[in-house]
């Protein structure tokens, strides 16, 4: 005969038991946001509340496919600017080669660069800090 495997029943909680419960009334915009929220985060309203008054109060809660569109939008503003330097170091290696480059549109350029690289910088460590934010 084949053996069962014994069925314990509900997991144990790990904090306590629950045994407090607390009514709230909403507006009628109100628990549409609350609903927004559970469909597009995954999680239920109950769990949402409780993370937000009690666990996560300091964290906000977003929209994650909105925040994957602009960090998606701001790649390819970096793919564009790129690839725009790229285009306008090739021309004045192009002009210096013919000795047609001005100096200072050669000394332009470089500090022009050079801010565009400051400004990258930022940006790449406030992506990291949005990354670092999303994984806790």
């Amino acid at each position: 005969m084949a053996e069962f495997k014994k069925l314990n029943g509900r997991p144990k909680l790990k904090d306590g038991k629950r045994v407090k419960k607390l009514d709230t009334r909403f507006t009628q915009e109100e628990y549409n946001m609350l609903l927004a929220l559970e469909k597009e985060l995954g999680i239920s309203k109950t769990e949402l509340v409780r993370m937000r008054v009690l666990n996560d109060a300091d964290k906000v809660v977003l929209n994650s496919a909105d925040l994957i569109s602009t960090l998606d939008k701001i790649g390819a503003e970096m793919g564009r600017a790129g690839n725009n330097i790229n285009q306008l170091a090739k021309h004045a290696n192009t002009m210096k080669l013919a000795g047609a480059l001005p100096l200072q549109v050669a000394v332009q350029f470089n500090a022009l660069l050079i801010d565009y690289i400051s400004i990258q910088r930022l940006l790449e460590t406030s992506l990291r800090k949005i990354i670092q934010m999303m994984g806790k």
